[in-house]
């Protein structure tokens, strides 16, 4: 382990004093003198992953409502979870929680290990969430490193190497400036402090605890920080939903692969996406055989990856149209409480003239 030089002990104790007075309180937060409740931090750090606090806020409030205890989650359905999830994005991470749910539950009688390595074992858990549990939920010494920590401290330290490679120093610093008496409270402290005071833009340093100590600060560069590499140009890529209702009140949807983007989620049956896809011959992967009419206007959504535009068809069904083998009729008035992802929302936003 290494070891932290005489100043790195003032950084943490300026910054645990600091937090002291200053903390957030959120709904998956231990209050002072609480005992972390292990499910509520590792539900709430898959949750905020790629996720801003105010977003995922009331998805929490639901998750823990309907399911109290890891036991719970893992006792119900996959497709339960994934309805609960919708519009939280990035949905590996709503049938990872799924696994391992089910992995405590049934290997572990309910109850989540305590340190890094083992945690890492764990469906779903990579290495930011083990150390965030295991320092947050059970005093770990571990070095917690999410985006608002490696804004702090490449400002701190003026790391002038651009992100992602800077990620290995940034972490080498971070394990040093946790204390080992209160590393949970220090992983929290580090996060508030970039979220509140060390924000990506006009940063408040007058009030920040490590004033004295920022060397990008003394510089007047904080807002240069952290350096980053140029992004790569996503590339774009097009296809084509078709949206079709039954006069008494029913639309066709179909359940996505398990595997892949978006799986196991719903959606109102689409065409691949692909770069050269050929709106011209769209209509070869409609559903059914119908009079469609293509919509004005066309849904754009940003994936990690690629950018997509999707073409919106509608056509009119009998109330006697049998749904495709793979698709099936779900009420308008249910369509809501469908495992429907952002994108296939817009669809029928743009669908439904909204």
């Amino acid at each position: 382990m290494l070891n932290p030089a005489p100043s790195e002990v003032k950084y943490s104790d300026a910054l645990l004093a600091w937090y002291d007075r200053h903390r957030r309180r959120l709904p998956w937060r231990a209050l002072p003198g609480e005992t972390p409740d292990p499910y509520r931090v590792w539900l709430s750090e898959i949750m905020l992953q790629q996720t801003t606090v105010k977003t995922v806020g009331p998805y929490f409030a639901t998750f823990v409502a309907r399911w109290p205890t890891v036991k719970a989650m893992a006792a119900d359905d996959i497709e339960e979870i994934l309805k609960a999830w919708a519009g939280l994005g990035y949905y590996s991470r709503a049938r990872n929680l799924h696994a391992c749910a089910r992995f405590v539950s049934d290997k572990l009688g309910g109850r989540f290990p305590d340190t890094v390595e083992s945690l890492r074992q764990l469906p779903g858990v990579g290495a930011y969430t083990a150390a965030a549990v295991a320092a947050i939920a059970f005093n770990r010494h571990a070095a917690v490193v999410d985006g608002n920590v490696e804004r702090v401290v490449t400002r701190l330290e003026a790391i002038e190497t651009p992100l992602p490679q800077a990620k290995s120093a940034i972490a080498e610093i971070v394990q040093r400036l946790t204390p080992m008496d209160r590393p949970g409270d220090f992983a929290q402290a580090m996060m508030d402090l970039g979220a509140t005071i060390c924000t990506p833009k006009r940063p408040a340093c007058a009030l920040c605890p490590y004033m004295s100590f920022c060397r990008s600060r003394a510089a007047g560069t904080q807002e240069n920080f952290p350096r980053k590499a140029p992004k790569a140009r996503r590339p774009l890529r097009k296809g084509a939903a078709f949206w079709i209702t039954r006069p008494d009140g029913w639309v066709l949807v179909r359940k996505r692969p398990d595997k892949g983007l978006l799986g196991g989620m719903t959606e109102i049956p689409s065409s691949t996406w692909s770069e050269d896809f050929d709106i011209g011959g769209a209509l070869a992967h409609a559903p059914l055989r119908t009079n469609w009419r293509k919509l004005s206007g066309e849904v754009s959504h940003g994936f990690t990856h690629f950018e997509l535009a999707v073409t919106v068809y509608a056509a009119d069904a009998l109330v006697s149209t049998k749904a495709p083998p793979d698709c099936r009729w779900v009420r308008l008035a249910d369509l809501d409480g469908e495992a429907l992802p952002t994108v296939m929302r817009k669809i029928v936003a743009l669908a439904r003239g909204e």
